[in-house]
C-alpha cells in the first residue's frame, strides 16, 4: 500500500505539467490535481501518525484527530476563496455521507471477504453514534431555522442565517474541544481498546520529529497548490463535463479529500480490526461536523466570503439524517456482515444519483 502512495506522488509533477501544457483552468489539470490530493492526504496522515508515536498517547491522540482532515480543509478553503460557498457546503455534506456510507461500506464489504462476520466494541461504537447524533443536530439547526422562517422576512434572512451559523459554529468548536478532553484525558480508559487494537497492526519505527514535521509541512503546502488548481478549474470543468458544480463538490471533491481515510479503514477492516475502521470513518464524520464546518464558517467571515450552514437542497438534510440513522443501526449489535456493507454502499449510490439530478 505504501509503495502505491509513493508512486501516486508522480501526479503532483503531472498536474504542474498539465497546467503548463494546457492551462491551470483546464479539465485535464482539474482531474490530475484532484487525484494528486489522494497521496498527499495519505502522507499528511502518515506524518501525523509518526508525530503521534513520538508525542505519547494524549498529545498523539490530539494530533491524530486535529490533522485528520487537513487535506479536506485546505481544499475547502481554496474553493471558498474562489467565491463558491455553496460548493463548499456540498463538499461538507459529501464528506459526511462519504465517510459513513461509502468509506464504512467499503471497509465492511472488503473486511467481510472470507469471514462470516466481524465484531467491534459496541459500547465505543454507541458513544460515537451518540456524538454523531448530537453534532449533526447542531450542524443542521441553521438550515432548519431558515426553512421555518416565513417568506415576508426575506430582507433580514441572510444576515440572521450568518449570525446563527457563526454562533452555532462557536458552540460546535467548544463541543469538539470538550470531546478531546473527554476522550484523551478524563475518560481515556473507556477508549483504551482502540489503542490495544492499533498495537496489533503494523509495527512502525517512528520517524525523527524533524522528518515528520517536514513531510507534514511539505504535503500541506503542495496540497494547497493542488487545491488552487482545483478551485480555479472547477467552473470550466463542470461546464465541459456537463455536470453541476454542486455535484462535483458533493461527490468528487468530498471523496478525493477523504480517500486516504477510506484506504486506511479498508486496510484495518481487512486485518479484522473493524473497531478501528468504524472509529476512522465515523470519527472523521464527527470531526467534519464539530470542527471543519465551524472553522470554515468562521474563516469565511474573516475572508469576506461569508458562508452559512443553510444547505442548498433539503435533500442534503435528508442525506445527513440518513447517515445518523444508518450508523446507529450498524452500531447496535457490535457486529457487521458483508450485506450491511452492500446496504451502506447502495444508500450512497442512491443519494449520488439524486444529487446528479438536482
Amino acid at each position: 500500500m505504501r509503495d502505491i502512495f509513493a508512486w501516486l506522488l508522480l501526479l503532483v509533477p503531472a498536474s504542474l505539467l498539465s497546467a503548463l501544457l494546457t492551462s491551470p483552468h483546464s479539465t485535464p489539470t482539474f482531474i490530475v490535481s484532484t487525484l494528486a490530493v489522494i497521496p498527499l492526504a495519505e502522507w499528511i496522515r502518515r506524518a501525523t501518525e509518526h508525530l503521534a508515536l513520538r508525542a505519547g498517547p494524549a498529545i498523539g491522540g490530539l494530533l491524530n484527530v486535529s490533522f485528520g482532515n487537513t487535506a479536506e480543509l485546505v481544499l475547502a478553503l481554496f474553493v471558498l476563496a474562489a467565491g463558491k460557498p455553496e460548493v463548499v457546503k456540498a463538499q461538507l455534506t459529501g464528506a459526511i455521507i462519504g465517510n459513513s456510507l461509502l468509506g464504512l461500506g467499503l471497509a465492511i464489504l472488503v473486511g467481510s471477504i472470507g469471514r462470516e462476520k466481524q465484531t467491534f466494541n459496541r459500547a465505543h461504537a454507541g458513544q460515537l453514534s451518540s456524538l454523531l447524533v448530537l453534532s449533526t443536530i447542531g450542524l443542521l439547526l441553521p438550515a432548519l431555522f431558515d426553512y421555518s422562517m416565513p417568506d415576508d422576512v426575506a430582507g433580514g434572512r441572510l444576515i440572521r442565517d450568518e449570525h446563527l451559523s457563526l454562533s452555532v459554529s462557536v458552540v460546535l468548536i467548544f463541543v469538539y474541544v470538550a470531546n478531546l478532553v473527554y476522550t484523551l484525558i478524563t475518560h481515556r480508559d473507556v477508549f483504551a481498546f482502540a489503542e490495544d487494537d492499533a498495537g496489533h497492526g503494523e509495527t512502525h519505527v517512528p520517524w525523527p520529529a524533524w522528518k515528520a514535521l517536514t513531510v507534514l509541512a511539505t504535503a500541506t503546502i503542495v496540497t494547497a497548490m493542488e487545491a488552487e488548481f482545483i478551485s480555479g478549474a472547477l467552473e470550466s470543468t463542470a461546464a465541459q463535463l456537463g455536470l453541476s458544480e454542486f455535484f462535483l463538490g458533493i461527490i468528487l471533491l468530498a471523496v478525493i479529500g477523504n480517500a486516504a481515510e477510506y484506504v486506511s479503514a479498508i486496510y484495518f477492516a481487512r486485518q479484522n480490526q473493524m473497531g478501528l475502521a468504524v472509529s476512522i470513518t465515523v470519527g472523521s464524520t464527527i470531526q467534519i461536523s464539530l470542527l471543519v464546518a465551524p472553522v470554515l464558517v468562521i474563516v469565511s467571515a474573516l475572508m469576506g466570503q461569508p458562508m452559512n450552514l443553510v444547505f442548498t437542497s433539503p435533500l442534503e438534510l435528508i442525506a445527513i439524517g440518513a447517515v445518523v440513522f444508518s450508523i446507529s443501526a450498524i452500531a447496535q449489535d457490535g457486529e457487521t456482515t458483508w450485506f450491511e456493507g452492500v446496504l451502506l454502499l447502495a444508500i450512497y449510490v442512491l443519494f449520488a444519483l439524486a444529487f446528479y439530478f438536482v
